[in-house]
């Protein structure tokens, strides 16, 4: 590691990666993996056979580029998202990241800002740097909650060329209001500003309906960015999308690599969207197992927030670390966030809840 890290310095890096690390959440091979907001229930088995054959006739054409602009699959969204929205208001990508660099590639860049309120979801000062766009970490309230007012004053104070509001919240959880996007989009209309609601894990919401996608008309800077790897079980296919008014669609293809979904990705995620009643019937179960460790940490003492996702974060541990550490040597994998005496944990089955609550109750007082 240490000469791969020297060979790494002797390269002509840009100045501003020098010293930086990549992002990564470990990947150990455990019998329950419960940290990276997986959908940990199996694919339907009918999902999979009309996927393998949704790919299976893709793979005659490979030869052939893509569809460049792959209309099928952003109307099959659009249909999706309903809204009134159509293909015009639809773009996708290689996993919602590279929606989000996408459109700091053509919002962001040199001498433009980034503001995001912490603590958020850890690649958006990646993304910003890798695109050269200042990153402005905003602050949320003690409890981690966002208000209209405190995120306007935030908006107005530092005059981001985006906005990046995430709800429900990573790794939080936490959903915000639709007051709080409105007060944000009316602060950042001052000066032309972008506002980017990053909405990866909607389908878990307590309230699917309460989503940013009800604000887009009349709104040409508003964009709500989606991803299929949640609550439709796609984490491997890698399927981000947009919605947003048609112009910001134009913008985003001056950017976009040339044939940059494959049409391995546009087949399977086309057979997804025609499946997803039996895809999106795990959610419910998804969301009876978060509300299963609310209840019990809340039962145990401890403080999880609430949560509107798939996944539940929790405080009141003196030794997150070590507590970490004790349910990994029990085969059990959360995610230390890097806040001092708090961890997450994905709502997985039933079986892997179970596992994970059991290995809790058994090193808690250890670690309090």
């Amino acid at each position: 590691m240490t000469d791969s890290l020297d060979a790494l310095d002797r390269l002509p890096l840009r100045d501003d990666l020098r010293g930086r690390s990549p992002y990564g959440a470990p990947m150990i091979d455990v019998p329950y993996t419960l940290n990276v907001n997986e959908n940990t229930h199996p694919m339907p088995p009918e999902v999979v056979e009309a996927i393998t054959e949704a790919v299976r006739e893709a793979a005659t054409g490979l030869n052939r580029y893509p569809d460049r602009d792959f209309r099928e699959l952003r109307a099959a969204l659009a249909e999706y998202l309903g809204q009134g929205l159509t293909e015009e208001n639809l773009w996708a990508a290689n996993g919602s990241n590279e929606i989000l660099q996408q459109i700091l590639q053509v919002f962001g860049g040199p001498g433009r800002r980034v503001l995001s309120f912490m603590p958020t979801y850890s690649m958006y000062p990646l993304l910003a740097l890798g695109t050269n766009t200042e990153f402005v970490p905003g602050e949320r309230s003690a409890d981690y909650s966002l208000d209209a007012a405190l995120a306007a004053e935030q908006v107005r104070r530092h005059r981001p060329a985006v906005t990046i509001l995430c709800s429900p919240n990573n790794p939080t959880g936490t959903a915000l209001g639709l007051d709080v996007i409105e007060a944000v989009y009316e602060a950042a209309s001052e000066f032309d500003g972008v506002v980017v609601v990053d909405e990866a894990y909607a389908e878990f919401a307590r309230d699917p309906e309460d989503t940013a996608l009800t604000l887009l008309t009349g709104r040409e800077r508003l964009i709500v960015s989606r991803t299929m790897s949640k609550a439709f079980a796609l984490a491997g296919a890698r399927v981000g999308y947009f919605a947003a008014a048609p112009a910001v669609v134009d913008a985003v293809t001056l950017v976009r690599l040339p044939y940059h979904l494959s049409a391995i990705t546009q087949a399977a995620a086309l057979a997804a969207l025609r499946h997803r009643e039996g895809l999106l019937a795990n959610v419910e179960d998804i969301r009876r197992q978060r509300d299963r460790i609310v209840a019990r940490l809340t039962e145990l003492g401890l403080e999880p927030a609430s949560s509107d996702s798939n996944f539940v974060f929790f405080g009141g541990v003196r030794d997150s670390r070590g507590l970490w550490e004790d349910l990994l040597a029990d085969g059990v994998l959360i995610r230390d966030v890097g806040i001092a005496g708090r961890l997450r944990v994905t709502a997985g089955t039933e079986a892997e809840v179970s596992a994970f609550l059991a290995s809790l109750e058994a090193h808690l007082e250890n670690r309090r």
